[in-house]
């Protein structure tokens, strides 16, 4: 049997966007922090190692071309710090992961939102110039999902600090979750306008809801939660161009190699995966903390699906037949033609990086590749 070739993103064999920082970009961005090394300088080395990354993405096989996240300290806060009228916050402690607890700071909104002039902007059309390096090379954006920074304003709300109030700015959840929509909707037209044609909304947000430890220790109101990140990721999705295919990676949470939340989709699944109006999700599959397959069974057919299977917060490399067998499973419940191979989360989601050295975040990267090779060809 034969299938059809991936044109955009997600590809057969595809990562989720971070990869470990290498030595000359950590002491760079050390020394900028010191102040011994200007805004240009930093820039250079950055240009730099992003060139080497692109190079090795391409070596190892991959269509879809990232930066690296190598201009970010985190995941989403980098993003979230360059809109309008949310401020860097330093706080009393950092997020709690199972294990230890990350830096200390957050965002906090400090006036009306704008997503006008986003420094990812400027990123993306760096990486954009080299898909002309190869066939059908595509550079792709990532970003936190509105609901996650949703998610991050209100827990600042709730968190006894005076980190700001978003009441003083919007006079309902609801009108901050639309209006945190049409500020991505901003963003979105920019990097689009540039040539972005792959998006990436990165979401721990919905993870969280599915862990009873969780939900029982914070008192979270399950249904309305999800009720408020369906409306802000599906707001940023208004009226986006046909040709921008907008994924999401749904991520149970990475620092340096410990994870946030633990539990199966199930408990979410009729929402996000029935009625969030993405192309496409990256889903998390890589041990048991994930669950089962089955809630596969709510995502529409005409969705892609990519299963991360293959871990990057371990360096053992996973058993190829293993992985095959499980991709195999999964098919019971959505079709394989519409099944994709990934990392199950990036290697550095924040610039500290995950415990494994390079050669062994690029045998990972094989692995998968090897894998889409054997089921698709």
């Amino acid at each position: 049997m034969s299938y059809p070739i991936c044109e955009t993103a997600p590809f057969r064999a595809d990562v989720v966007g971070s990869y470990l920082r290498p030595d000359q970009l950590k002491n760079a961005r050390n020394l900028h922090r010191q102040g011994l090394l200007d805004d240009a300088g930093l820039k250079q080395v950055e240009d730099e190692c992003i060139r080497d990354l692109i190079a090795q993405q391409i070596k190892h096989g991959l269509r879809g071309i990232t930066d690296g996240e190598f201009r970010r300290s985190w995941w989403h806060l980098d993003f979230m710090w360059g809109l309008g009228g949310i401020k860097r916050v330093q706080t009393k402690q950092g997020f709690h992961f199972v294990g230890l607890d990350t830096r200390a700071e957050t965002a906090a909104l400090e006036g009306k939102l704008s997503g006008k002039n986003h420094p990812f902007v400027e990123h993306f059309k760096f990486v954009k110039q080299f898909e002309s390096n190869g066939y059908g090379l595509q550079a792709r954006q990532t970003v936190p999902a509105p609901a996650q920074t949703l998610s991050n304003l209100l827990k600042v709300r709730n968190s006894g600090e005076d980190l700001g109030n978003w009441r003083d700015y919007y006079a309902t959840e609801e009108d901050l979750a639309e209006a945190l929509g049409a500020v991505y909707r901003e963003v979105f037209a920019d990097l689009y306008a540039a040539g972005c044609h792959s998006i990436q909304i990165d979401d721990c947000s919905w993870p969280a809801l599915c862990d009873p430890d969780l939900v029982a220790k914070n008192q979270l109101d399950v249904k309305r939660l999800a009720e408020l990140y369906l409306l802000a990721n599906n707001a940023c999705l208004k009226d986006k161009p046909k040709d921008l295919a907008i994924c999401t990676h749904i991520c149970r949470g990475n620092y340096r190699s410990h994870y946030f939340s633990k539990g199966s989709y199930d408990q979410v699944a009729n929402v996000v995966f029935a009625h969030e109006n993405v192309d496409g999700f990256y889903l998390e599959y890589d041990d048991e903390r994930s669950g089962s397959f089955e809630a596969l069974q709510q995502i529409p057919h005409d969705k892609r699906v990519v299963l991360g299977i293959v871990t990057s917060k371990r360096p053992e490399l996973e058993d190829l037949k293993a992985l095959e067998a499980r991709v195999r499973q999964a098919a019971q419940y959505f079709p394989l033609e519409n099944l994709c191979v990934s990392p199950q989360c990036g290697f550095a989601s924040t610039e500290e990086g995950n415990e494994l050295t390079a050669e062994q975040q690029w045998a990972k990267v094989d692995l998968v590749v090897e894998l889409a090779r054997r089921i698709w060809g």
